[in-house]
């Protein structure tokens, strides 16, 4: 069988967590953590990069950091995963699911201004397959109407929006390290503070809510409570992998990218004849190959077309059920309109195997891809 996932490592990873041990240091904030967090400033430009034991960690802080209060509302796609608006709904908000886009799945920027009440804090932006939202456009509304944005970029790590990585548009964006993402360290995430205001209190908030890192800085005489927060950070093991990973980010993008084009060459011929639909990127828009997804025809279509892989040894899957249609969707949140693009394409895509060292299986993958659409 050809997994839909397997996990990638560099080579270092084993040796730099044996150098973490060493160091004597594998609680969090250590100096792979330190490497990790310069890493990540550097790449995206954010003022602050905070490592997380999750995106859905990171997500929570960004929730706090937004001052979310029972009754408040954010609005984000329902065509995401449930972290997304877990974080929210921890802190009594209500989620307000917005429609998606039929070319890239992403939130509909066109819809979100009319979702927009007086009881509207944020926009909660996710850019699917690691290709970013119109964020001109959402930035302007935020803009206009006081709003913070604050972008589920977990899929997103390498990609771009007219030259800005994604994550670090926003006031606030979620990174995530998850096995089956991009750059990886098993469970992991980050928060990307791009707005100054945030940042003293985001590490506050990830301490537990103590003034912990100012203390060790010297910049407090006393380690204490002063905040909200809980335990937000990894420890230095998830660190010392993810920090491997890091050195080999464009590398292994470089691959990624490649994989992604193999098939969405091969696949041409059955999209003109409407067998299916492949990915579409915007201009302006640099993607990091984080997924490759085809849209079937119907549902039934789909079911078919994943039992006939699985059946050639080949392993595909389909991706997120919408939030608004969940049990927990329809008692915590509420939906703009019916969502039809949202209900529909959820029920017709497929994502296929994309992992490095699927390259030496991809031409047997291609050829059953093929059998199983006509």
């Amino acid at each position: 069988m050809v997994p839909f996932n397997k996990p990638y490592m560099t080579g270092k990873e084993l040796w730099y967590i044996a150098q973490a041990h060493a160091n004597g240091h594998l609680a969090g904030d250590g100096s792979f953590t330190r490497m990790c967090s310069r890493w990540l400033e550097t790449r995206t430009g954010s003022c602050k990069a905070l490592l997380t034991h999750s995106c859905t960690a990171a997500l929570e802080m960004a929730a706090i950091l937004a001052d979310v209060q029972p009754g408040d509302e954010v609005i984000m796609p329902s065509y995401t995963f449930v972290s997304t608006a877990n974080a929210f709904v921890l802190r009594g908000a209500t989620p307000v699911f917005v429609d998606i886009r039929p070319d890239t799945l992403n939130i509909d920027e066109s819809l979100i201004e009319e979702a927009v009440t007086a009881r509207t804090r944020a926009i909660v932006v996710v850019h699917y397959a690691g290709v970013a939202c119109e964020m001109d456009t959402v930035m302007d509304i935020a803009k206009r109407h006081g709003l913070l944005v604050i972008e589920d970029a977990a899929q997103g790590i390498m990609s771009s929006y007219k030259g800005r990585p994604l994550g670090s548009i926003g006031h606030l964006g979620a990174l995530s390290f998850h096995e089956t993402k991009n750059i990886i360290s098993g469970e992991g995430g980050a928060l990307l503070v791009n707005d100054e205001q945030f940042a003293n209190r985001a590490e506050i908030i990830r301490e537990k809510g103590t003034n912990r890192s100012q203390f060790f800085r010297g910049q407090v005489d006393k380690y204490t409570w002063v905040d909200t927060g809980s335990s937000y950070l990894p420890g230095e093991l998830i660190a010392a992998f993810l920090w491997a990973q890091m050195e080999e980010a464009d590398s292994i993008t470089r691959t990624r990218l490649g994989i992604w084009s193999t098939y969405h060459d091969a696949l041409k011929n059955l999209e003109s004849a409407g067998k299916l639909r492949r990915p579409m990127i915007p201009g302006g828009c640099e993607h990091n190959a984080h997924m490759y997804q085809v849209l079937l025809p119907t549902l039934e279509k789909r079911t078919e077309f994943i039992a006939t892989l699985s059946d050639g040894g080949i392993h595909s899957v389909f991706h997120y059920v919408p939030l608004h249609s969940s049990p927990a969707g329809r008692r915590y949140g509420r939906s703009t309109g019916d969502l039809p693009h949202t209900t529909e394409l959820a029920a017709r895509l497929v994502r296929l195997p994309l992992w490095l060292g699927v390259e030496e299986h991809q031409n047997e993958v291609v050829e059953k891809v093929i059998a199983a659409a006509r």
